[in-house]
């Protein structure tokens, strides 16, 4: 448990080769915290794996607190972490809202950043947002929408974050428990091209769920605290970063465009398009990818690393 300032303390872990190449995994959400597989698309005897739960999020404490809790905070503790474990420079890996803070990472710290591998691009723009809270995904599941719409009043719903904010931050404890499971069972049934009952289980465990739609509906009610299309608008920084995107091509929850996106603004980077895949790292063939990306990113760096 690292404390990072008066409030949060993270929880940190590492596994692998103590003086592998040091990758840190950014996970998703926000809110969600390390996932049961978070770990394993590294060969441990390459790497040097630094897993770490964001603040409210996961094992971190306390749980979902929103004080203190905005994406400047999340960069700065990520280079709080590189400097307490003697990290000069690392490759970070992350998914969805995961790649978002990895991207603004590197464009914070280039000089620390070897390299980049992302999965599911979510580049925070309101646009992206929209499309998986307002309308977008919701014409593709128009059975599980019309359950992600029912704990909100027919007049709140031209805001769907910020109206599941309000419910997260009331006095009703069955009705935040109720948001948070509407929520995440949402973001479960959408992130998977065939149905997945244990990922469902898993985002709608009460732990889970509640810090995934307080936290996550914090981000999203204000554009992820960032600048309009921050992410793009600085894609030159990364210019001297190797970076290996991998994306499914049916992606619902961040659509295939935002990849695109990204590998035409940074021509260090591959696009590997994952034909049978959406948006979650549980499957078969984003795990392939992955595990493919990640051994391919070792290549690199092997040497120098004497791995």
């Amino acid at each position: 448990m690292l404390k990072v300032d008066d409030i949060h303390e993270i929880y940190v872990d590492e596994s692998g080769t103590s003086d592998g190449i040091p990758v840190l995994f950014v996970h998703s959400g926000p809110g969600s915290g390390c996932e049961f597989d978070s770990r394993c698309f590294f060969n441990p005897e390459k790497y040097r794996i630094i897993l770490f739960d964001q603040r409210g999020a996961g094992r971190s404490t306390p749980h979902y607190e929103l004080e203190n809790n905005q994406t400047s905070d999340l960069i700065a503790d990520m280079e709080r972490i590189r400097e307490f474990l003697g990290v000069e420079k690392w490759i970070l890996s992350g998914g969805g809202w995961g790649s978002t803070l990895s991207l603004v990472y590197a464009q914070a710290y280039p000089s620390r950043t070897l390299g980049l591998v992302l999965r599911g691009i979510f580049l925070g723009r309101r646009e992206d947002i929209n499309w998986c809270y307002q309308k977008g995904a919701s014409l593709f599941f128009p059975d599980h929408w019309e359950d992600f719409v029912a704990p909100i009043a027919a007049a709140d719903r031209n805001d769907f974050p910020e109206a599941y904010h309000q419910l997260m931050t009331g006095p009703n404890e069955l009705a935040r428990m109720g948001a948070a499971k509407s929520w995440s069972s949402w973001e479960a049934h959408c992130s998977t091209l065939h149905p997945n009952q244990r990922l469902i289980k898993h985002f709608t465990n009460p732990h889970r769920a509640l810090a995934r739609c307080k936290v996550g509906t914090h981000y999203f009610r204000n554009d992820c605290f960032l600048e309009n299309n921050q992410i793009i608008a600085n894609a030159g920084v990364l210019k001297d970063i190797p970076g290996i995107i991998v994306h499914g091509r049916f992606d619902l929850v961040c659509p295939m465009e935002n990849a695109h996106i990204l590998h035409q603004a940074w021509p260090n980077s591959q696009l590997y398009i994952v034909r049978e895949a959406g948006h979650s790292a549980t499957e078969p063939a984003l795990i392939d990818a992955l595990i493919r990306a990640g051994r391919n990113m070792s290549l690199r760096f092997e040497v120098e690393f004497d791995v």
